[in-house]
């Protein structure tokens, strides 16, 4: 009896979506490619995403609902279907920099230096990279939008759902090292958790430490255990967001960022602070 590979078995699931979408929108659809761990390297099974980017010859007004009503099709198919994540826009729009669909800044640079094509016509010379400034920017605006919700605020005190699920848990310790890093290093692209985690256990000030080097464990397959994590959680997660939500707030008045970003970012750190 032969096991099918984890990676393999995720990338067929891309490829299964990325057909169903070719049916859908048919000569439209230019291309098709894996993005994230699946292509760079190092996807886990029990926490990474599915990450599949679809490229579009032009933009429908009913391609976001047609988008919405496939993907929810897809998750339903079984478990690994539920960890697809599908990035879309249009060629035009992808040239020009900007996204018409789903495509923030940080994966359009993804697509345009480390994506791997499925299938279609390699269109990736023909993406604009966004520059370190959009990065910072976006980046920093989908943190808030993520991250500074009273979803995730309540779990500081209440970790009920980051002990249920490892793919969030793992994912709550490591955006703040991912914006952090991309953050401070200007290296001009996305972090990779992997970069991330090497540079935060790496700083001296590494106070967190404990907790994310659980995550790392539970991404690498360690079961994860709620009478181990919860005092993790409770002793590590609070602080290591308010550090990053400090430094990251210095860095956007430095970099002259547009006042309602800062004033996000203050409000946030005074929630974190309450």
């Amino acid at each position: 009896m032969t096991t099918t590979d984890p990676a393999t078995a995720a990338r067929a699931v891309a490829v299964e979506a990325a057909r169903t979408y070719q049916e859908a929108f048919g000569e439209r659809l230019i291309a098709a490619y894996l993005l994230g761990s699946l292509s760079y390297g190092g996807y886990s099974p029990a926490v990474s995403d599915i990450d599949l980017a679809v490229v579009l010859a032009d933009r429908h007004d009913d391609d976001p609902a047609t988008f919405e009503a496939l993907g929810e099709s897809l998750r339903e198919r079984s478990p690994l279907h539920r960890k697809l994540s599908v990035f879309w826009g249009s060629l035009p729009a992808l040239s020009r920099g900007e996204q018409d669909g789903r495509f923030p800044a940080i994966d359009r640079l993804e697509l345009a230096e480390h994506a791997t094509l499925l299938f279609g016509e390699d269109v990736t010379a023909k993406v604009a990279r966004p520059d370190s400034e959009q990065l910072r920017v976006e980046s920093a605006r989908f943190a808030v939008a993520v991250l500074a919700t009273d979803e995730v605020l309540g779990e500081f005190a209440r970790p009920k759902r980051l002990l249920a699920d490892p793919v969030w848990f793992t994912k709550a310790v490591f955006f703040p090292l991912r914006f952090g890093y991309t953050g401070t290093t200007a290296t001009g692209r996305a972090a990779t958790n992997d970069e991330a985690i090497t540079w935060y256990l790496g700083r001296p000030d590494a106070s967190a430490a404990p907790l994310v080097h659980l995550a790392r464990q539970v991404r690498e397959g360690r079961p994860l255990n709620p009478a181990e994590a919860e005092p993790e959680l409770l002793a590590h997660l609070r602080p290591l967001y308010v550090q990053y939500v400090e430094e990251e707030t210095a860095r956007l008045r430095e970099a002259g960022a547009p006042e309602d970003l800062v004033a996000a970012f203050t409000s946030w750190h005074e929630q974190l602070s309450s």
